[in-house]
């Protein structure tokens, strides 16, 4: 593989260019124990625990001037399997807010047809669906084309003490239907970076598909020092019949006192309109489903609600030794009141520079009909039983970056 890439620099350097190629992964690995299924406690091998497995590749080309050409693709790697997608442990179960009352033949086509084999990473099995992009950086700010994270899952991820990793996250909480939107496709960036603050301005098109008028709107502003962090992302999405869909607002602090970071964020979340509102009118009406009944569905999948994070990391000494508590709590606003707080510690051992053991003991509590089941990095934990069935989640791992 070295060789390989040098060939290929070497190459690159013939035709009057010099690049730099590397190539890059993660993989990690956790036992996992989970209670409050439907099944029961579920016990297995869980890839993605505190970050989600992949591998990939950047390309970098320093053209002078301060001009840059980047480039990167990234791929998923699901470690218990060798696949690139995965589904929740509860399968296509649906909270009960979303069928409760329902006819059983509506119930079950939204369980089994419309909504249920939807849930998921990476179901299309694209080959790199975690990032696929190319870039140049300029003296006045860079622009990236393609696949990309959106500016308020940046901001989102930069307060969240957890760094998005392992159950104990705050978007775990919030991930079924979805809050945020992580990364998105066809996106064009303009990033700028000035000393300890920078700032990204982000326009999604939408696949230009006959009458879709889907597209999505990202900005963020991040300021970081070495004791000090503050920021802002906001997220705004029209579905494909040009209806104001998910909206988030991030915002969130942080203080690092050395031994010591402290972190704060808050989040904003609405659908006036269900992001796949359209197709799923579409199907269901198809397939004779009452324009009642399909309103009535169409409401249900509708968010309004606030996200609360709290986290404190303690460093052991030695980098990457440490230990983190965190709180979050998801107040839903709506009638519905799907309420879920989560709770605990993770703790991460270091072996070397490169390869750490993780520990992460998570409680979600349930009220109202909150339903949320414990996932990770990498995967969705999906729902509990029942609607206020709470759960606690354990998970032991390894993960190791090259």
């Amino acid at each position: 593989m070295k060789k390989t890439l040098i060939a290929t620099a070497a190459c690159l350097s013939c035709a009057g260019a010099f690049a730099q190629v590397s190539l890059y992964g993660l993989a990690d690995l956790s036992v996992t124990h989970v209670t409050g299924y439907a099944q029961g406690s579920v016990t297995k091998l869980t890839s993605g625990n505190m970050e989600g497995s992949r591998w990939g590749i950047k390309v970098e080309e320093d053209m002078g001037g301060g001009y840059k050409a980047l480039a990167t693709m990234e791929s998923r790697v699901e470690m218990e399997t060798g696949s690139v997608s995965n589904r929740p442990t509860s399968g296509n179960q649906l909270p009960d807010r979303l069928t409760a009352g329902l006819p059983p033949s509506v119930a079950t086509a939204l369980t089994n047809a419309a909504i249920g084999p939807t849930l998921g990473v990476n179901l299309n099995n694209n080959g790199f669906d975690r990032q696929a992009w190319v870039g140049l950086v300029t003296p006045v700010g860079g622009i990236l084309a393609g696949k990309q994270y959106t500016p308020a899952f940046e901001t989102f991820g930069t307060f969240d003490t957890m760094n998005f990793q392992s159950s104990l996250s705050a978007g775990q909480i919030a991930a079924t239907p979805p809050t945020i939107d992580i990364r998105t496709d066809r996106a064009l960036q303009y990033r700028i970076v000035k000393g300890p603050w920078n700032a990204a301005l982000m326009y999604a098109f939408g696949p230009g598909a006959v009458g879709d008028k889907s597209r999505l709107i990202g900005i963020n502003t991040i300021y970081k020092s070495d004791t000090f962090s503050a920021g802002f992302g906001f997220n705004t999405k029209d579905n494909a019949a040009g209806q104001q869909a998910l909206k988030t607002t991030v915002l969130g602090a942080s203080m690092n006192m050395g031994t010591w970071l402290v972190s704060g964020m808050y989040g904003h979340i609405q659908e006036p309109n269900a992001s796949s509102g359209p197709a799923l009118s579409t199907g269901l009406t198809a397939a004779g489903v009452p324009a009642a009944l399909v309103t009535s569905v169409l409401d249900r999948l509708k968010q309004d609600a606030d996200l609360l994070h709290l986290g404190v990391r303690y460093n052991l000494g030695n980098p990457g030794h440490h230990v983190t508590l965190a709180w979050n709590r998801l107040n839903d606003k709506r009638a519905a009141n799907a309420d879920t707080t989560s709770y605990g510690v993770a703790y991460t051992y270091p072996l070397s520079k490169r390869t750490s053991l993780n520990a992460v003991l998570t409680r979600f509590v349930n009220s109202g009909t909150g339903q949320a089941a414990p996932g990770g990095n990498g995967y969705l934990g999906g729902v509990t039983a029942s609607a206020g069935k709470d759960s606690t989640s354990l998970a032991l791992g390894i993960r190791h970056v090259f």
